[in-house]
Formats: structure tokens, sequence, C-alpha cells
């Protein structure tokens, strides 16, 4: 047993001082950081396969189901979305693509739910709850749903998802109108458009809600003038692939403000609306870094950086590397006669 115990001691004495001379280097975790790579140009915001997104390394982000508050599902479809990020000094672009062997991109029926998929800004400095903020860290988040990117393709009623339904009339329409669609576009009936309620207008301008949460049951939608977030999404061979841009100032006060040469957190969320996924049954990230490059200038040097000459690697002359070795044989000895004579005692 003691000599089992030392022998063990000596090992790993022996792997580390081997690791030392060396220099292999120790295990280590790194967080995941996007680089949105500085382009002249416009940007492609509704061009998936543009050859301008292979200049942005593509980075994968793991997504978990969402475990803290109610609703809960635990099996979430959507495990990793893969980002690429691009900006002009004027705008930034973000390519999020994640498997989804289904499209889902309709609401009517009453067991529909829709693919959807989010990003996250801090509205603070430092990192609040990654889950949508807390009372006094708010976040910006931009929400993309795929039912509103098809109403801006083609727009569906209840007649498209129930063929047989059948209507006798409506007291606001006309004889001529169509009454599958009168039902939608007389104000005098649509009380929470009339109120401001962007969910319930007919026809949005964007298949992105550009929102702001301070905590659960906090997120809150902003006012019209104020959705500036654009999106475009299409669905091919069993993969979603979405662009998110926006300018990168904004007068908002529930915008987040971006700048090139900076760095930021930023979160990622997703639906999979043929898992009866909505609302807070999600996926979702941890914080992650996104940096914006500065913009590149003639000579190769970003501006508002200085051009730095890496520092030579240390390595340890020969003569230290044998006054450690010594050291530690002396330290080993000391520490077995030191067992040696405990157990003697």
């Amino acid at each position: 047993m003691w000599i089992h115990s030392r022998l063990s001691m000596f090992l790993v004495l022996g792997l580390a001082l081997a690791s030392l001379f060396f220099q292999v280097p120790l295990a280590s975790s790194q967080g995941l950081t996007i680089t949105a790579v500085a382009v002249e140009g416009d940007l492609p915001m509704e061009e998936p396969d543009a050859a301008l997104w292979q200049q942005a390394t593509a980075v994968e982000v793991p997504l978990s189901a969402q475990m803290i508050t109610r609703p809960i599902l635990p099996d979430t479809n959507i495990k990793s979305i893969t980002v690429r990020a691009l900006h002009n000094g004027q705008s930034l672009a973000m390519l999020l693509e994640w498997a989804d062997a289904t499209r889902n991109d309709s609401t009517l029926g009453l067991t529909e739910f829709r693919d959807s998929v989010a990003i996250q800004f801090p509205l603070i400095e430092g990192q609040p709850f990654f889950c949508m903020g807390q009372q006094g860290g708010d976040v910006n988040i931009w929400h993309w749903k795929a039912d509103w990117q098809a109403e801006l393709l083609a727009r569906r009623s209840l007649q498209d998802v129930y063929p047989n339904i059948y209507v006798d009339t409506y007291p606001f329409t006309e004889p001529s109108d169509n009454l599958y669609r009168a039902a939608y576009v007389d104000p005098n009936y649509r009380t929470a458009e009339a109120s401001g309620n962007l969910l319930a207008r007919s026809a949005h301008s964007s298949p992105v809600e550009d929102l702001v949460a301070g905590g659960f049951g906090s997120l809150t939608s902003q006012p019209l003038e104020g959705q500036n977030v654009q999106g475009y999404g299409e669905w091919r061979d069993g993969v979603w692939r979405v662009i998110f841009s926006r300018s990168l100032i904004s007068a908002d006060a529930g915008d987040v403000v971006l700048a090139p040469g900076k760095n930021y957190s930023v979160a990622f969320a997703a639906w999979d609306g043929a898992n009866r996924e909505r609302n807070g049954v999600k996926s979702t990230s941890q914080w992650v870094s996104l940096q914006l490059a500065a913009p590149v200038v003639t000579g190769g040097v970003p501006e508002g950086t200085t051009a730095v000459t890496p520092l030579p690697a240390m390595r340890l002359p020969l003569w230290a590397w044998l006054a450690i070795l010594v050291l530690l044989t002396g330290v080993v000895v000391v520490t077995l006669f030191y067992f040696y004579l405990g157990e003697k005692s």
C-alpha cells in the first residue's frame, strides 16, 4: 500500500515535470467569439448564398432547453446554430443556420406553431441573466418569425387552412366583399391593432420583431416606429437560413448601439414549431462574444489600432531547467522521508 501510493505520487510529479520541460500546454477552455468581418459595399441582407458570407468564419453555438421557468420542455429539438457576421461600418448583418426537418411557417391552425429564432443583446454594461435579462438588466431582442416571413411572400387566410369553412355574412361587409379577407381588414373590428398591438397587424414590413425584456414576463414589443430590424429567411433541404440586419447606430433607447472595433455579448434562442415549441419552450444559448472587426485600411492596419510587434516566446535556459529539476527532486525526497518517519512513529 505504501509503495503503491508513493509510486502514484512519483508518477504525477514526473508527468508534471515532463510537461514543464517539454512545454506541453495545459488543457484550457475558451469562450466562443463571433467575428463580424468588415467588408466594403452593400451587405447581403437577403442572400444567404452570397459569396461574401464565406469571408466570415462560421461559429457553431450550442443550445440547450430552457429549464429555468415554466413552461418547460426538456426535449427541445434545436441543439446548435451556426453563425456568421458581416458589417460595412454602417450596418451589421448576421446569418444564422440550423437543421430543421420541417418548415413550420403558419399559425392559422389551432395546432400550428411556427419556427423562429432570436438574437439578444444586453442594454447594460456586463452580462445580465442570459435568459431574457433581469430587473435592472434589460436586453434588446431581435425575433425572426417564419409565419411573418411567409406573410411577406404570400398572405394566407383561414380559408387556405380550412377549405371547407363557411361564413354566412359579417355585418360590416358588403355583398361584393370576400368574407374571409374582409374580416381581417376592417379597422373597426380590429381593436388590438387600433391600440398599437404589433402582433395584431394584418401585415408586417419585416419578419423580425424588435423587443425589450427585463426578466421573465416582461417581454415588450417596441413601438411601430422603433421596429428597425430587417430580416430574411428561407428553408431548404432541412435547413433554415435566416439573416438579421440593422444599422449599427440607433437612437431608440431600447436598441443596442454597435460600433466597429468593439466587443459585445450576444445570446441566441430558437424554436421548432413541429415540436410545439413556443414562448418559453425553446432552446437557448449562453452569452457568447460578438466582435465587430475594425475596418481595414490601406496598409493592412485596422483603423483605430496601432501595429504591434509580437513579443518572442519566452524560453528558459538549460541551467534553469536543471535547477527546477534539482528543486523538485529535493521536494519529492523530503516528502517521502516525512511520510516514512510518520509511519515509523
